[in-house]
């Protein structure tokens, strides 16, 4: 069993400016299944799920709440098949240090899982094009939990149940937004801030992380 697990964030921690087709394909999967357009402009989608930007992309569209909760699993269907076809090679918008912070981790014996907003086969397919997909063991993803805090205590709990790491394992969560400090506050876990992303410093340091670095190449990995 490996003594450290690090949960990364992806969209602005591990990537950056590689959303554009990320956006296209939840707002073409509304389209698809219910015919109505809708758009993401005006939804602050920076550090949330993907299910809630599509919740509120359907309440947006005019659906009341019952029809959107009811049509939102076909259309977060849709929004992974939608992202498989078309995702340039994304490896020139990977973020400083990436590349070689999972290298080194992953030759330590790290235990290294997602914990995302991004829906299953999106999130994959993103860090595929990327070039890193296959430093992570697992992930936690955005259809899979209401909030990110639970995202993050469901990663830390398939780890122990999955024998990856012992019962005195040191546990991080590594991203770039408040939501992802929260997060590893709410999951009891060491809580590591990069601002590589879009949040404003000060909402950051509001949330209390742990850790804050300008960026992945400022990682000390003697903490993790």
């Amino acid at each position: 069993m490996a003594t450290s697990l690090v949960l990364f964030d992806i969209d602005g921690t591990l990537t950056r400016s590689a959303g554009p087709h990320h956006r296209a394909a939840l707002e073409n999967a509304v389209l698809q299944v219910t015919g109505l357009p809708a758009t993401t402009q005006g939804i602050p989608v920076h550090g949330m799920l993907d299910n809630v930007i599509l919740t509120l992309m359907l309440r947006a569209a005019g659906l009341g709440e019952p029809e959107a909760k009811r049509l939102l699993p076909e259309v977060m269907d849709a929004a992974q098949e939608l992202y498989q076809v078309g995702v340039p090679d994304l490896r020139d918008k990977l973020c400083p240090g990436v590349p070689t912070v999972l290298d080194e981790l992953t030759s330590r014996g790290v235990v290294l899982a997602l914990v995302t907003g991004n829906l299953t086969r999106i999130a994959w397919h993103k860090l595929s094009r990327a070039g890193v997909g296959h430093y992570f063991r697992f992930g936690a993803f955005g259809e899979m939990a209401p909030t990110r805090g639970e995202l993050a205590k469901m990663a830390v709990a398939q780890a122990r149940r999955e024998n990856l790491i012992g019962p005195d394992a040191r546990i991080s969560l590594i991203g770039d937004a408040a939501s992802d400090v929260q997060a590893a506050h709410d999951a009891g876990v060491q809580a590591i801030a990069v601002r590589t992303g879009i949040a404003p410093l000060e909402e950051i340091l509001a949330a209390g992380p742990d850790v804050l670095l300008d960026d992945l190449t400022r990682l000390d990995l003697a903490i993790v």
